[in-house]
């Protein structure tokens, strides 16, 4: 698997009033904001995501993984037997992504951006 990036991810309870917090302590950048999930840095270069409740999943991801094939990923998941807690899909903001939960009970989300 190719990863291309890794993002982590905070869970809010009040997103605009965490970005104001982070922006304004880290003198950070709002790179997304959908209302329900904003990334906050540089547009080329690192940043974290804060979020209140994922829009289509039924848990929050503490971290998302950028994968070059997001499919071969998914096969190879499955393959391993690993708890799939989001299946693969496309989401109308332009992403193909799963979730899954590791040993430790941890979810990631695995996402390629489409073209």
């Amino acid at each position: 698997m190719d990863l291309i990036r890794a993002v982590p991810i905070l869970t809010v309870a009040n997103l605009d009033e965490a970005i104001e917090r982070h922006s304004r302590l880290l003198g950070l950048d709002v790179i997304m904001n959908h209302g329900w999930v904003a990334f906050l840095g540089a547009a080329d270069g690192p940043h974290f995501g804060l979020m209140t409740a994922d829009a289509t999943a039924p848990e929050n991801p503490v971290m998302s993984l950028e994968v070059a094939d997001v499919d071969a990923a998914y096969a190879s998941a499955r393959e391993t037997g690993i708890e799939i807690v989001h299946p693969l899909q496309n989401e109308e903001w332009g992403v193909r992504r799963f979730f899954f939960r590791d040993a430790d009970g941890t979810v990631v989300n695995v996402l390629s951006h489409r073209s």
